[in-house]
């Protein structure tokens, strides 16, 4: 079968080729998707699981992509709650190879069904952003109704699933951006829109919640804004100043098939929808995910049709 492969970790993106690899295989409890839409971040290329198995071992070259959506093509030994042929859409192990390929092997675990209305290319975009929204403002926050959420980057991958589920979950909503992503931002139901290259962060006063995906000097300048009892949250690394009080939480985002259960039903409802960029082939990879020529919103590379 043909994947892209990364075989130099310095050259970023422009060590990525297409290649014909071996088809996986199925192991216990695995099932094999037919890949029809696939998510790539570029970040993945500095991630170790990249580049190494869990024992530490070299496993270039790898075919990266941890967002799938397809078609269950083939049943590992063991495997129960999905059935050949059955549309699905989840998230693959960091440490084996990815979904930017014709066919990949996923827990079956880590797979949710995935109805007939929903596009392969929405539904690819969504499991990793959509799970670190939900886990974040909900298993780690714990955020409810009536409460005050700062969301950094709000009109990122992540952050644009952050503001639909907490605008939903009756929270208040100040999602930070560029001067740019302010309608897209207030469109998305923030209640207010904080502009990082105009307004001062100090004067958004005290909040309950701070969900942060940028990080450093921006990370630091938001624990002071989280009120005692509440939570500074980031997914860019963890928190170096810690607000008076309250719960600072780094953490890297799971699997979960009921948690992808939850969003695909939002997302087919029409209650949530990521953002989305550019398609491109899988030929096309290395150069749409060129820094130079990235759009806004999710990359989304179309396997199969």
């Amino acid at each position: 079968m043909q994947a892209i492969v990364a075989t130099d970790r310095a050259a970023g993106v422009a060590g990525l080729s297409l290649a014909d690899v071996a088809y996986p295989h199925a192991a216990e409890n695995d099932v094999i998707v037919r890949v029809h839409a696939a998510g790539f971040t570029p970040g993945e290329l500095d991630w170790p699981a990249t580049w190494t198995d869990r024992a530490g071992r070299d496993r270039s070259p790898s075919v990266p992509g941890h967002e799938v959506s397809g078609v269950v093509a083939e049943l590992g030994y063991g495997t129960t709650g999905l059935t050949l042929g059955q549309r699905v859409f989840g998230m693959t192990d960091w440490a084996r190879n990815g979904s930017l390929a014709e066919y990949v092997a996923v827990e079956a675990r880590n797979l949710a069904p995935l109805s007939a209305d929903v596009d392969h290319t929405v539904a690819a975009a969504l499991p990793i952003s959509g799970l670190t929204a939900w886990q974040g403002l909900f298993a780690h926050a714990r955020l409810v109704a009536g409460q005050t959420v700062v969301i950094h980057g709000a009109a990122g991958a992540v952050g644009c699933l952050a503001v639909q589920l907490a605008h939903e979950a009756g929270a208040r909503v100040i999602g930070s951006g560029r001067t740019e992503h302010r309608d897209t931002i207030l469109g998305l139901g923030a209640a207010e829109f904080l502009d990082l290259q105009q307004d001062r962060l100090e004067d958004v006063g005290q909040v309950d919640v701070v969900f942060d995906v940028i990080g450093g000097e921006l990370l630091d300048r938001s624990a002071p804004l989280v009120r005692p009892g509440g939570a500074l949250v980031s997914i860019a690394e963890p928190p170096r100043v810690r607000p008076a009080d309250a719960q600072t939480i780094f953490f890297v985002v799971e699997p979960d098939r009921s948690g992808l259960a939850v969003l695909e039903r939002r997302l087919r409802e029409g209650r949530l929808r990521p953002i989305l960029g550019a398609t491109c082939l899988l030929a096309e990879v290395p150069t749409a995910f060129d820094p130079a020529r990235r759009s806004h919103g999710k990359t989304v590379v179309v396997v199969a049709d």
